[in-house]
């Protein structure tokens, strides 16, 4: 379906110009894959680019596996069918939300200089290169929506069914999301090359859209 994230973001950018109101617009990128597909969204609306660190809270067993996410705030959203099945214990899930919060701190630090950009006012597109079960898209949603944005569109490429349902049913944003194929395993299927970016990808994005006087963040 994609090249790459780059190709998925252009034509991603394409599809959301006819969303964009012109109010103050900041793109998001969820890290890291997020990130080449936000900064090509950026591009396309004329909008300034910065990053959300949110955190897949996995399973232990299977860490690919989300039983739910987690924000800035340390704010947990969890996803109750994945628990249950699993049974995972308060337990288990306190020491996997204290292990992914280092994560993100870190990634906090490391791409925003530990300061998350102004949301107040302004329209807020959340970008991930894909929404699988939904869970790191509404931990961003949730955690902007908190910040009096005037207005909040989570956007992807692609993704399931049930994160649209999931997103709908949880988030008080607008969903704007290019492919929804009837079958649906992983994100990586629907792209060429899916490799598993690095922080010093994500670094060089923010050095370019600082160059392009596009970056908005600490």
């Amino acid at each position: 379906m994609f090249k790459d994230r780059t190709d998925a973001g252009r034509k991603l950018a394409q599809f959301l110009k006819e969303f964009v109101e012109g109010k103050d617009p900041l793109v998001l990128a969820l890290p890291r894959g997020g990130v080449p597909v936000a900064f090509e969204v950026a591009l396309g609306l004329s909008a300034k680019f910065s990053i959300l660190p949110v955190r897949k809270l996995g399973v232990p067993s299977n860490p690919e596996l989300a039983f739910g996410a987690l924000d800035p705030d340390g704010e947990v959203y969890l996803n109750p069918t994945v628990v249950e099945s699993f049974g995972l214990t308060p337990e288990v899930i306190e020491e996997v939300k204290e292990k992914e919060l280092r994560e993100l701190y870190r990634r906090i630090n490391l791409y925003l200089g530990g300061k998350l950009p102004n949301l107040s006012d302004r329209e807020v597109f959340i970008i991930d290169d894909g929404f699988a079960t939904g869970y790191t898209a509404l931990a961003g949603c949730r955690f902007v929506s908190k910040r009096n944005p005037y207005r909040v569109v989570l956007a992807a490429p692609v993704a399931s069914e049930s994160a649209v349902v999931t997103l709908r049913e949880n988030c008080n944003g607008e969903i704007a999301i290019l492919e929804i194929p009837p079958s649906f395993f992983a994100v990586g299927m629907f792209y060429e090359d899916f490799h598993q970016l690095s922080d010093e990808e994500v670094l060089t994005y923010k050095r370019l859209a600082k160059e392009m006087e596009m970056w908005e963040g600490g």
